[in-house]
């Protein structure tokens, strides 16, 4: 595998990049960040992987996340993958919760979308092979993962099904039962199809309800977030791991809402959170 190098930036004393490659699994050209703090030759960091939300690409919280300044203190790579295939050929839909944009982390098997969107083996397999060969800085036996809303769901659902791969997992206003509210009722329909059987691997309730287990999952959600109520209903994960010996940490933070203002102020003691879960 190769990449092409589209841009590097220094910042907070290590290097921003941002890379393409030609991905199997999707049958495009993928984008996606990698942040790596300053270190000495030959050291080997823990990665933090960031899944992003609807309408979003890798520049969005690459751009917005704040997340440098707390990986370089850490030292911790950070990693943003794209959130769907994209191109010429590549299906999508006028609205912007389905298509390009918004592949919900899943492997699609309706057509059109099963041809490009497979997007779990591209998050699970694919690009994680791809660190490794590329980053030699990378310590993939040390990964954690998180991340915001669709990616919030990506990231709990990932961890949930991977939990020797992961540290920790966190997320923030996560979208965590995609059986439960519209968005997920119609990526999952459309994606994979009726037999809601068939979406419980990609729904964190379902998957801790079926023995899916993690040692602890942090969750900041703002409760001025406009989708709470219809859409990301935290409280159906409060209720899913009673009685499973899943530390959940779950932050109702006042007055904040959706937005990266948000992501970009909890970041920082995310990364944190997860780097006490990476040493050793």
């Amino acid at each position: 595998m190769t990449i092409e190098t589209i841009t590097t930036n220094k910042a907070h004393g290590g290097v921003q990049g941002v890379y393409r490659h030609a991905s199997s699994a999707t049958g495009t050209d993928m984008v996606f960040s990698v942040f790596i703090p300053d270190h000495e030759a030959g050291a080997k960091l823990p990665v933090l992987w960031y899944l992003s939300g609807l309408t979003c690409t890798h520049a969005n919280v690459t751009e917005k996340g704040e997340f440098r300044q707390a990986c370089a203190e850490h030292g911790v790579i950070f990693i943003a993958p794209d959130t769907s295939p994209r191109g010429e050929g590549v299906p999508n839909d006028e609205a912007y919760d389905f298509g390009q944009g918004a592949g919900f982390y899943v492997d699609a098997t309706e057509a059109p979308w099963a041809q490009h969107f497979q997007m779990r083996t591209y998050i699970e397999t694919e690009l994680p092979a791809l660190i490794a060969a590329e980053f030699p800085a990378a310590d993939m036996t040390r990964q954690s993962i998180t991340g915001h809303s669709m990616g919030g769901h990506g990231a709990l659902t990932t961890g949930l099904r991977n939990p020797d791969r992961f540290k920790s997992v966190s997320a923030f206003s996560p979208i965590v039962s995609p059986l439960n509210c519209p968005w997920g009722e119609k990526a999952l329909t459309g994606y994979i199809g009726a037999d809601k059987a068939a979406w419980r691997e990609y729904d964190s309730c379902a998957l801790i309800e079926d023995g899916a287990r993690v040692p602890a999952i942090l969750v900041d959600q703002g409760d001025a977030d406009n989708f709470l109520a219809e859409q990301l209903k935290p409280e159906l994960l409060a209720k899913a791991v009673e009685d499973t010996g899943i530390d959940l940490t779950l932050r109702m933070q006042p007055g904040y809402d959706h937005s990266y203002y948000f992501i970009s102020t909890f970041l920082p003691d995310h990364i944190g959170w997860h780097a006490a879960r990476l040493k050793g």
